[in-house]
C-alpha cells in the first residue's frame, strides 16, 4: 500500500549534498522565466546539472535555449512537440544514461516554482535516495488562484482520491523529485502530455511506491498566462479514464437499483434480491469495464480477467448486503439505503479493478535512446 507523508519545508542547507540530483525542466515557448529559474539556481547549487528539454519549440525561441546553454544547462531538443511527458521521459533516460545512479528533481519552465523549493524537494530527496517514493513538492493552493487551475485542481484531488483512497492535496504538481532506482520505471509510466503527470501519480499508487510531500509556495504569474494547458483537449486526456469508470459505474448503479427495487417489491427477500440484482448488473459493468475505461487495447486475457472480476463481485455483494441490512434495520429507506452503500463501494471497485482485475501484463523493458542531444 502506498504512504503519504508530509515534510516541513526548510531552508536550504549551507553545505551542498554529497551526491546532487539533476534539475529536469520540460520546456514549450518558455519565457524569460525559465530563464529567471536556471540562473538563480546555478547561482545557488552552481554544481548541480541542469537539464532543458526543447519539446518541439522552433526557431523563434532559439535565443531562449541559447542563453540557457550559456548559464549551464545542457538543452536537449526534440525536432517536434511531443508532449510534456514524452519530454520528462527523455530527460530520464539521458540522465540515467549519462549520469547513473543520479535523481532527478523536475520543475516546470513557466517559473512556479521557486528555486528553494526546488532545492527544499532535492534535499528532501536526498535524505535518503535509495527509498522507494517519489518526493512532490505541494502547493496549499490558498491566496489568488486562476478559476481554472483551482477547478481542475478541485476536480483531479477528489478524482485521485477516489481512485487510490490516498488523500494528496496537490495532484498536478510539476515539482517532482525521483530517486535513480525509478527512474528506468517512470519512463514506462504511459502519457505523452499532462495526462502523464496524473498517470504517473495512479501507477505509483498502484505499485506501492510512497508518495512523500514538502509543502512549497504557490506561484501564478500573470494569472498562469504562460502555461500552454488546453483547458479543453487536454483536460480530457486527464480525466477520461476516470470518468467513464465512473459514468459506467452510474450506468451499472442504474440498472442494479431498478432491479433491486423490483425483486424486492415481487419476493419480499433482501438477499435475493441484492444477489440477483447484482448478477443482472454485473454482466453488464464487466464488458463496459473492460472494453472502454480499462483495457480498449485488449492486453489482458478475458477468462483471467473474469475470475478476478467474479471474486471482487463476490465480496461487494457482501459488502453491499451487509451494509444495505445495517442501514435498513436502523430505519432507513431502501432507496437511500442503496444510495449511500453503492457511494462507498465506488472508489473501492475502481482501485481494485484498475490494480488487479483488468491490470496488463507486465511491460517490456523500454528501449534506452542511443546518445543524442536531438531526439524524435
Amino acid at each position: 500500500m502506498s504512504s503519504l507523508t508530509t515534510s516541513p519545508t526548510a531552508p536550504p542547507p549551507a553545505a551542498e549534498a554529497a551526491a546532487p540530483p539533476t534539475v529536469l525542466i520540460p520546456a514549450y515557448r518558455p519565457g524569460p522565466a525559465m530563464l529567471r529559474t536556471l540562473a538563480q539556481l546555478r547561482a545557488a547549487r552552481p554544481t548541480w546539472p541542469l537539464v532543458v528539454v526543447d519539446d518541439g519549440t522552433g526557431s523563434a525561441f532559439t535565443d531562449v535555449f541559447d542563453a540557457a546553454t550559456a548559464l549551464g544547462a545542457e538543452v536537449l531538443t526534440h525536432a517536434r512537440n511531443r508532449g510534456k511527458g514524452v519530454a520528462l521521459k527523455t530527460g530520464f533516460e539521458h540522465v540515467a544514461r549519462t549520469r547513473p545512479g543520479m535523481a532527478v528533481v523536475c520543475a516546470d519552465a513557466d517559473g512556479q516554482h521557486a528555486p528553494r523549493d526546488i532545492i527544499a524537494v532535492a534535499d528532501r530527496l536526498g535524505a535518503d535516495p535509495l527509498e522507494r517514493r517519489l518526493v512532490l513538492g505541494t502547493r496549499g493552493l490558498d491566496g489568488p488562484i486562476p478559476l481554472r487551475s483551482r477547478l481542475g485542481n478541485d476536480l483531479t484531488r477528489w478524482l485521485f482520491t477516489a481512485a487510490t483512497h490516498l488523500r494528496l492535496s496537490d495532484t498536478q504538481t510539476g515539482l517532482r523529485g525521483i530517486p535513480p532506482g525509478l527512474l528506468s520505471w517512470a519512463t514506462r509510466v504511459p502519457g505523452d502530455r499532462y495526462d502523464y503527470e496524473l498517470q504517473m501519480l495512479l501507477r505509483a499508487a498502484r505499485a506501492g511506491i510512497g508518495l512523500d510531500t514538502v509543502p512549497i509556495d504557490t506561484i501564478y504569474l500573470d494569472h498562469n498566462s504562460s502555461s500552454h494547458f488546453r483547458p479543453v483537449v487536454d483536460s480530457l486526456r486527464v480525466y477520461v479514464p476516470l470518468v467513464l469508470f465512473l459514468a459506467s459505474s452510474l450506468a451499472t448503479f442504474a440498472v442494479d437499483t431498478v432491479a433491486l427495487l423490483l425483486l424486492e417489491a415481487l419476493t419480499g427477500d433482501l438477499l435475493l434480491s441484492v444477489v440477483g440484482a447484482r448478477l443482472t448488473s454485473a454482466g453488464i459493468n464487466f464488458a463496459v469495464n473492460r472494453r472502454v475505461v480499462f483495457d480498449p487495447r485488449r492486453r489482458c486475457r478475458t477468462g483471467p480477467a473474469l475470475g478476478r472480476y467474479a471474486a471482487l463481485a463476490a465480496v461487494l455483494l457482501v459488502l453491499n448486503y451487509l451494509t444495505l441490512r445495517a442501514l435498513t434495520q436502523v430505519g432507513l429507506d431502501l432507496l437511500p439505503a442503496k444510495l449511500l452503500t453503492e457511494l462507498g463501494l465506488v472508489s473501492l471497485s475502481f482501485a481494485i479493478q484498475r490494480r488487479i482485475v483488468f491490470a496488463a501484463p507486465s511491460q517490456r523493458a523500454h528501449k534506452v535512446m542511443p546518445p543524442r542531444q536531438q531526439v524524435g
